[in-house]
């Protein structure tokens, strides 16, 4: 029999994830490896479990992430974007709590471009009188 699974498209900054959420004991798997040995800070775990938190399902889903582009940050991000949207496919009764907290509003932060005559998009050349 076909196992239920509901899945959630994650973005933030160059960041996607495609988030797969199973019902399980609450493993986080990233890219084949587990989510401790992916992410070298522990601040990014904190925010890639913050929607579990906020609807009270740690320990009912394991969580299946294919990532890909960006840092670390905004990976994890991404990935905390794409688990809300999971979790509200799963129940939409979720969605207050998670709106509550920002989770389902996608971070439109980009880098801003370069710009001519400067170094960087406002970084101008050093100025010497001499």
């Amino acid at each position: 029999m076909a196992q239920v699974q509901y899945y959630g498209t994650g973005r933030r900054k160059r960041s996607t994830a495609r988030v797969r959420l199973v019902p399980g004991t609450g493993r986080i798997v990233i890219n084949k490896r587990d989510a401790k040995d992916y992410f070298p800070y522990e601040t990014q775990l904190l925010i890639l479990n913050q929607p579990l938190a906020a609807t009270e399902t740690e320990g009912t889903y394991d969580v299946l992430v294919n990532v890909h582009g960006g840092g670390f940050t905004g990976q994890a991000g991404a990935i905390r974007h794409g688990i809300a949207r999971a979790l509200l496919e799963a129940d939409p009764e979720y969605r207050t709590a998670l709106k509550r907290e920002g989770f389902l509003t996608r971070d439109p932060r980009m880098v801003e471009r370069k710009k001519y005559g400067l170094k960087k998009a406002r970084r101008a050349p050093q100025f010497s009188k001499r």
